[in-house]
């Protein structure tokens, strides 16, 4: 026996509404109340700089086909088939999204409109901020703080949230 809860739309909107004003207040107590850099966003530039440092090495000691033949039986599984920082950017990414407050947002936002256009956006937005975060993230790292992403992020999740409240449930 299958067991399906339905909720309306009408309170599906609402909880929206209220998901976006409460991660907005979030964003901005932490852009507020947090200074500095993470840590969480220091120990991935350390683990980073220290791949690079490590690979750099690594390639001045390595010598010839049977090294590298040698090299890849000893990989892990799954990077026997990919490339070892894809699995490293897929693995940041996705577990840096799981549970995120735009996860959050998304599933609302998904209850309350177009599935697939929630699904397109989403994958738009994300290849979009992870091109940007490739290209220029050490420059803009050294240039925006923290603290002005978080409030910008807060004052967009209000917007949202007004826009959201203004908005008729059909």
């Amino acid at each position: 026996m299958e067991f399906f809860v339905q909720i309306s739309r009408k309170w599906t909107h609402h909880i929206t509404t209220l998901l976006f004003f409460g991660f907005g207040i979030w964003s901005l107590w932490d852009g507020f109340h947090e200074g500095g850099e993470s840590e969480e966003l220091a120990e991935v530039e350390a683990k980073l700089d220290a791949d690079w440092t490590k690979a750099g090495s690594g390639a001045a000691k390595q010598n010839g086909k049977v090294a590298d033949d040698v090299k890849k039986e000893t990989r892990p599984f799954l990077s026997q088939f990919f490339s070892p920082i894809l699995l490293k950017a897929f693995s940041i990414t996705f577990f840096g999204e799981w549970g995120d407050k735009s996860q959050l947002a998304t599933i609302g936002l998904a209850a309350d409109e177009n599935p697939f256009g929630v699904v397109l956006g989403g994958i738009v937005a994300q290849a979009l901020c992870t091109t940007a975060a490739v290209v220029g993230g050490k420059s803009l790292a050294s240039q925006i703080s923290e603290k002005i992403v978080a409030l910008s992020g807060g004052v967009l999740f209000i917007v949202f949230g007004i826009q959201s409240f203004l908005s008729t449930v059909e």
